[in-house]
């Protein structure tokens, strides 16, 4: 059954070896903005995003990691991670950094958001058939209603979202990550966006989008999201929250 989700938890792309010179597991691969290009993600480019994604994002985000979204050895397939990912490329608003060859190398997955969708946001996550994955849409729910962004901006009548930010391990802390949100963000101000939001569910995805200067509303910290009485979500230390970050933009 294919599900439509709202809504994003952000990728652990800006994992602490990013902002290394080097990648645990594998040398690093200089690269400048000369060796890529960022160009918008259309319909066609959907199986190579996903297996971008697939190699890198479903692997590495850490509460993926942390309840075995994949599986125990990580080769399981989670057909609705996958739908949730491509759901939002037919807005328009996706870009992925690619080389001369047509590889891809990074790719951040963006989608619009108005208010008056929590009630449907809720039915997606708990009709969600896949266990898991699931919780993660749940979490989501709960960031959304707790953040209240519309209430926080309410001459805000709609979000430009920064849902899945995705880089190669081995080309990581060389400025293809800031690029694609560069970009996104000069695409939200060109289409009238007036506020980016992107949810953090990893402490160094949170470090880099502040020091890009979005400014933290929201915090929810995994221990405090329980179910029966239990955290649904135990990460390993340093990721203890989720955020929620905005942009403003001028017009």
């Amino acid at each position: 059954m294919e599900m439509k989700f709202e809504r994003v938890y952000n990728s652990e792309t800006f994992q602490n070896h990013q902002w290394k010179s080097t990648v645990e597991g594998g040398p690093q691969v200089a690269m400048s903005e000369q060796d890529y290009k960022i160009v918008p993600v259309t319909l066609k480019d959907v199986e190579k995003v996903l297996e971008h994604l697939r190699r890198f994002f479903f692997r590495e985000e850490p509460l993926n990691v942390c309840i075995n979204l994949l599986g125990e050895r990580g080769d399981e397939k989670c057909q609705e991670l996958e739908n949730y990912c491509i759901q939002t490329i037919p807005e328009g608003l996706s870009l992925m950094a690619v080389t001369p060859s047509d590889k891809v190398v990074g790719v951040i997955l963006n989608g619009s958001h108005e208010p008056g969708h929590l009630d449907e946001m809720q039915r997606n996550a708990d009709n969600c058939p896949h266990a898991r994955f699931r919780k993660i849409l749940q979490l989501l729910v709960a960031v959304d209603r707790g953040s209240d962004v519309f209430s926080k901006f309410p001459d805000v009548d709609k979000l430009f979202e920064v849902r899945i930010v995705s880089v190669d391990s081995a080309l990581r802390g060389q400025g293809i990550a800031k690029a694609l949100i560069e970009k996104s963000r000069e695409l939200a101000k060109d289409q009238k966006f007036p506020l980016i939001r992107v949810d953090c569910t990893s402490h160094f995805s949170a470090r880099a989008v502040a020091r890009l200067g979005f400014e933290c509303v929201f915090t929810l910290r995994y221990e405090d999201h329980c179910h029966n009485g239990e955290p649904v979500f135990r990460p390993e230390i340093p990721h203890n929250q989720v955020a929620t970050y905005v942009l403003r933009l001028q017009p």
